[in-house]
């Protein structure tokens, strides 16, 4: 099993191979979420190592992640100008309430809230998101200092029509960044092509003394644990923090559930809450803000040789040890960072496989688009688009099982009907008037018989319904029978219609 796999030198080679990656990562990260970029590195280093002691997955890798920083952006930026000190109070709130909602789900064993982000709820938020990140990363990797404050979408069409905005140097360092980075991946993904980068911006910097804005002064020695929060925002947050929670959540499972399927061993996802929630109590009480599982960080971990949860714990342990020599990277030029973060999500747009999905379910493609529209609408507030996507999700099936079918065949002069579904007072109607179609559709018929068996479900006014159709049908000389009527429905059918109500076959 891979929970009992013992920690082996293998796993302190994939966690430093981790660390490397992480580190650059972990300061764009925080930056699309709007916090200053050491915030970062305060969350890539005593969350993986809290993970680790209750991580399912040994592959697993915590820490800062794209689609988590823009829920942490959307659900802070109405609160707080970003960046300011309390704004930085709120993201750690925020974190401390994504823990514990999320180990929570674990102790109480209800992992499977999880799966109530359906694949097409999923694919269209991803989609949104992602080119919302893109978006927001544009005037950044421009070198664009002078964008109106507006929505991420306002800002990034702002910046792209104002060319004489545009900073040369900072283009070309973003260019290369992206240039270096997916090189580096296609050859091997081993290659730490940000870490390459990241290197080269921060020399070049030096050398050619680069004016364009960076990172800037970087707090030396480790975060101070601190709960003055404002506690007061709690009721706003929890909502917020609820959908980050469960939301993010998708991604780790996602990760942890394909490891697991190729390696052939069993996945916890109860105790994987668990891991991830006590993560993020750790990136609260250590001055960071909400993680979650990275893919491309828990990628290069198994190719690294990890066979631990444990290699993350080391990845925690290396970023908490640069802590003392973070200053160096005062000079990385921020265009980097927004190259970082446009090489890690560009892959994540993926708009064809929606429309595809409209050839195998016009509906389902319809709670996808709709979660994409919603996620670029409601921007930055993605979270709200995430629940009604979920909303739009658990309501079609809802209204599929409440919308009546009718399967009818004629046998000599008799019309058979069995009805599908549940018959209640929003589809009574429909019912009756189906019914009268078929009927129409068949001159020569002189009785009507109802199978009743596949109806899941008939209320008070559905029953109603029935006896209207049959009063009908009596006017017009054609008598009605009903058969087969469910266990469940014979008490309110014979009230209804009588003792020919409650007939069974």
């Amino acid at each position: 099993m891979a929970e009992s796999r013992r920690f082996s030198f293998h796993d302190v080679i994939a966690g430093v191979s981790v660390a490397l990656l992480l580190i650059p990562q972990s300061m764009a990260y925080a930056e699309l979420a709007g916090l200053p970029p050491h915030v970062g590195l305060y969350a890539g280093a005593l969350p993986p190592v809290a993970a680790a002691f209750a991580a399912s997955s040994p592959y697993l890798q915590t820490g800062p992640v794209a689609l988590t920083a823009l829920l942490t952006l959307g659900a802070l930026m109405p609160l707080a100008p970003t960046g300011t000190p309390e704004y930085v109070a709120l993201a750690i709130l925020l974190a401390l309430i994504v823990g514990v909602t999320r180990v929570l789900v674990g102790i109480f064993r209800a992992g499977g809230v999880a799966y109530l982000m359906s694949q097409p709820v999923l694919m269209g938020f991803t989609s949104g998101a992602a080119i919302l990140i893109l978006s927001s990363q544009l005037p950044g990797a421009f070198g664009v200092t002078n964008a109106p404050e507006a929505g991420v979408l306002q800002t990034a069409a702002w910046a792209l029509a104002h060319p004489g905005s545009w900073e040369v140097a900072a283009m070309v360092l973003a260019a290369a960044t992206v240039a270096v980075t997916l090189g580096a991946r296609k050859i091997h993904p081993l290659i730490p092509g940000v870490l390459v980068a990241t290197v080269g911006g921060i020399l070049y910097s030096l050398v050619a003394g680069y004016a364009g804005p960076t990172v800037g002064e970087v707090p030396r020695g480790f975060p101070t644990p601190t709960l003055d929060l404002p506690w007061t925002m709690l009721p706003v947050l929890v909502v917020p923090g609820i959908v980050i929670a469960l939301v993010g959540f998708a991604e780790a499972a996602s990760i942890s559930r394909s490891f697991a399927a190729e390696d052939r061993e069993p996945w916890d996802p109860h105790k994987e809450f668990v891991g991830q929630g006590l993560a993020n109590l750790a990136s609260g009480l250590s001055g960071g803000f909400p993680v979650g599982g990275s893919f491309s960080r828990s990628s290069v971990n198994r190719l690294a040789g990890a066979r631990s949860r444990w290699s993350g714990a080391v990845t925690g342990v290396v970023v908490l040890g640069f802590l003392p020599f973070a200053f160096i990277l005062a000079p990385l030029p921020r265009a980097i960072l927004s190259a970082i973060v446009i090489s890690a999500v560009a892959s994540l747009v993926k708009i064809r496989p929606l429309f595809r999905l409209l050839k195998v379910s016009p509906l389902q493609a319809m709670v996808g688009l709709s979660t994409f529209a919603f996620t670029l609408l409601l921007a930055p507030r993605v979270d709200q688009a995430v629940l009604l996507g979920v909303v739009l999700a658990l309501g079609v099936p809802a209204w599929r099982v409440l919308q009546p079918r009718l399967n009818g065949w004629e046998d000599g002069d008799t019309l058979h009907i069995r009805p599908e579904g549940v018959l209640w007072f929003g589809s009574a109607p429909e019912l009756e008037e189906e019914a009268f179609a078929l009927l129409e559709r068949d001159d020569g018929t002189t009785r009507i018989v109802f199978h009743l068996s596949a109806l899941g479900r008939i209320d008070y006014t559905g029953a109603l319904g029935l006896k209207q159709l049959k009063a009908d049908a009596d006017r017009a000389g054609i008598p009605v029978e009903f058969l087969d009527v469910p266990s469940h429905a014979e008490r309110i059918m014979r009230k209804v219609l009588g003792p020919e109500g409650g007939a069974s076959d």
